[in-house]
């Protein structure tokens, strides 16, 4: 049987285990460039969209939210992206975030001090994951995507032509790509043999909303106490979400603690220079670890997401690393496929790995740094931190490369965060 004649008996272009943020998005992506997708995923959207579901609110880099215009969803998020207008990060060694002033060292930054590289964007867009995810949910459906839910992935076989992908049902699917966006756990990338390295940290991720007696103004503080940061990111209405790290004995404490308790340690951590700070539904609880897939493909195989890497939250960069790769892969796909490349073959698969194989590695491994340059009160450490944070913070252009970064707007860029369609 020839090629042309195998291809045409396979039922679509891409699988993709796994419909949250990173895979729906690819979905899209991958639609409105002229493939055939498919989303598999255990949680239909409707859980997914859930306020019980994912109590999380990210960081998006202003490039990230780019793409998610070029895609037509961000429309349907503009009501709820909080503007980030500055960021301030403090060191310090008592709780009360910002209480009287900022210490001696400390980091600023402004997006008035990038405008001019943004076209006058902000420094990223705070908003909650269950907004995201009904967004994309919504787009999905718009588009006629096919989506198997509830459905998990019991298998896959990578044969020289085709991912064959088994679920759980019975039901098989075919494609000449299988894209892993299932998680931590993935099948897709146990099944094609890639492994992971990674541990998990002494901590855990307390995750609340709040409502503010006074205007946050669009400022995001990042406060570094021994015990990991504390993190105040605003939202829409003047609310903020609370990423709070704790050791994971506390962190399990605060999950079950009575409101009265547990808002008594809240004003501790927090202090008074919003006013009033009152907890908003339930408050979620996080384990924090690094995860780091060993290879992003392997034959008829790709990697998304927490599936090629899960870091901690210390920096907000871990769904936008995921953001930064479902760009670049949708345009190397879309190119091959335009080319009449076999979009699954190793060549071009490498072609993807090759451009976010360096960006992956090097935000995990400083993450990871740190982590554990914060999470401590060692006075040498507190030392040599607060001094490189001051030197930061007197230098100009470093202080804007910075926020170039976070804005996801440096290194070489894919089409879609640049605002462009594929």
């Amino acid at each position: 049987m020839g090629v042309s004649a195998l291809m045409s008996e396979i039922e679509t272009d891409v699988i993709i285990a796994g419909a949250g943020i990173a895979g729906a998005t690819l979905a899209l992506a991958l639609r409105q460039a002229g493939l055939t997708p498919v989303l598999i995923d255990p949680v239909v959207f409707d859980a997914q969209v859930a306020p019980t579901f994912d109590g999380r609110a990210s960081a998006i880099a202003y490039a990230a939210f780019r793409q998610w215009g070029v895609l037509g969803v961000g429309a349907a998020l503009a009501p709820h992206a909080q503007r980030i207008e500055q960021i301030l990060v403090t060191d310090g060694q008592t709780p009360g975030a910002a209480t009287g002033g900022p210490r001696p060292f400390f980091l600023r930054f402004d997006s008035a001090e990038s405008a001019d590289r943004s076209g006058g964007e902000p420094l990223g867009y705070l908003i909650e994951n269950r907004h995201i995810r009904a967004a994309l949910a919504q787009a999905v459906i718009d588009a006629g995507i096919e989506v198997l839910a509830p459905a998990r992935v019991a298998s896959a076989r990578f044969e020289p032509r085709e991912a064959v992908v088994t679920l759980t049902d019975g039901r098989i699917r075919r494609a000449p790509l299988a894209v892993g966006a299932d998680g931590k756990g993935s099948v897709i990338r146990t099944e094609a043999g890639i492994g992971a390295v990674g541990w998990d940290y002494p901590q855990t991720g307390v995750v609340a909303t709040v409502r503010l007696e006074r205007p946050h103004e669009g400022v995001a503080h990042e406060y570094f106490l021994p015990g990991g940061p504390f993190a105040i990111l605003p939202l829409t209405g003047d609310r903020a979400s609370l990423v709070w790290t704790e050791t994971t004995a506390r962190g399990a404490a605060l999950k079950t603690a009575r409101p009265e308790i547990f808002q008594a340690h809240l004003r501790r951590r927090f202090g008074d220079f919003l006013g009033e700070v009152i907890v908003e539904g339930p408050v979620f609880t996080y384990p924090l670890s690094l995860n780091l897939a060993e290879r992003l493909v392997a034959p008829r195989a790709a990697l998304l997401g927490d599936s090629a890497h899960g870091i901690h939250p210390i920096a907000g960069q871990g769904l936008n690393l995921g953001l930064k790769s479902v760009a670049a892969l949708a345009e190397t796909l879309v190119e091959a496929a335009r080319l009449g490349e076999d979009i699954g073959s190793p060549v071009v698969l490498e072609r993807y790995a090759a451009w976010r194989r360096f960006d992956t590695a090097t935000l995990a491994a400083g993450t990871d740094l740190f982590v554990r340059l914060f999470s401590n009160d060692n006075p040498l450490l507190r030392l040599a931190r607060g001094a490189g944070m001051a030197a930061v913070n007197r230098i100009g252009p470093a202080r804007r490369f910075f926020m170039t970064e976070a804005g996801g707007a440096v290194g070489d860029l894919p089409r879609l965060l640049k605002g462009e369609a594929l």
